[in-house]
């Protein structure tokens, strides 16, 4: 079934069920695609209040808190559970303006923290967890393989179902899915079996920063396991979506940070080309299942240039930085 809408406000009586006069009055902090935000003080602390449908998005939040060195900055879920219909989580607040809203001058001062901290989340332990992909709070991934994991962006979800129908529809039609696929498959023997942990989904206000450094890696309801790099790949595919940020070099910030910890990563064209393709056919089945036909259009555009293009000849080219 398809995710049911979010309440418009936070249901009037869900605060004082759950802690009566404990808790002062919820305000607004930030609305996403599954789940709503809003902070309050408990007990004399701040923190923040989520509501949503998916409670295994918070749930997962709650397990990378736990694992997380001081190297990733991520709040610590101290409450869940499900009140009046909704999945809720209680989490320590973190102050920092969203790496969205930040000026282009400021988003280039804080991609080195941001670098770092992604590099923390590599060294996540995954011991007892098992698979490729998205994983489910117990740990476990459905895919036997990280290529495997990636084709399945081919089918549809339980959270963004009728992407075929609404394709059609909307006389895109399947064509450039099906081409994304294809050139998909055929970057496949390029990609390494490396199983790590990724965020894979860095933007829509999920990373808090203050003072050139990242002071919260939020929502960790997207992530996988996987080559890490995909996160790389993440920021530059969205990079273009935001005009302040055009001017400024995510490609040498890349690079720079690769050559200070070693060097660039083996096969680097090739699967950052295989995880653009990833992440622009994730977009437009999401924007296709939210009927937003000018973003469809966009990504529909993207794939088709990076389908039409040989193996790496779509993404970063390695130099010195």
């Amino acid at each position: 079934m398809p995710t049911p809408p979010l309440p418009q406000s936070l249901p009037p009586s869900l605060v004082r069920t759950l802690y009566g006069d404990r808790a002062t009055e919820p305000r607004p902090l930030a609305s996403g695609a599954w789940s709503q935000a809003y902070a309050l003080r408990l007990d004399g602390a701040e923190v923040v209040l989520r509501i949503g449908a998916h409670g295994e998005d918070f749930a997962k939040d709650e397990v990378v808190a736990r694992l997380a060195g001081p190297g990733l900055p991520v709040p610590p879920v101290l409450a869940r559970g499900e009140a009046e219909g909704w999945a809720y989580a209680v989490s320590g607040r973190v102050r920092g303006t969203a790496l969205d809203d930040l000026s282009g001058d400021a988003v280039a001062r804080t991609l080195p923290s941001l670098l770092r901290a992604l590099d923390a989340a590599t060294r996540v332990e995954l011991a007892g967890t098992s698979g490729y992909g998205i994983w489910a709070p117990d740990g476990r991934a459905p895919h036997a393989s990280w290529p495997e994991a990636l084709l399945a962006i081919g089918d549809e979800t339980p959270r963004v179902p009728g992407l075929r129908a609404a394709l059609v529809d909307s006389g895109f039609g399947r064509g450039a899915v099906e081409a994304g696929l294809s050139a998909l498959a055929a970057l496949t023997p390029y990609l390494p079996d490396e199983r790590r942990l990724i965020h894979g989904d860095l933007l829509s206000r999920n990373v808090l920063a203050a003072e050139d450094a990242i002071t919260g890696v939020l929502d960790w309801g997207n992530a996988l396991y996987g080559d890490p790099l995909y996160d790389a790949a993440w920021l530059l595919h969205w990079w273009p979506w935001y005009p302040g940020w055009r001017p400024g070099d995510l490609h040498g910030a890349l690079l720079a940070h690769w050559y200070g910890v070693g060097a660039t990563p083996v096969r680097l064209r090739e699967r950052l080309h295989a995880y653009l393709l990833h992440i622009a056919l994730d977009a437009l089945a999401y924007c296709a299942y939210r009927r937003r036909w000018d973003e469809v259009r966009a990504h529909v555009g993207a794939v088709q240039s990076l389908a039409a293009a040989g193996p790496g000849e779509s993404a970063l080219i390695p130099g010195p930085p």
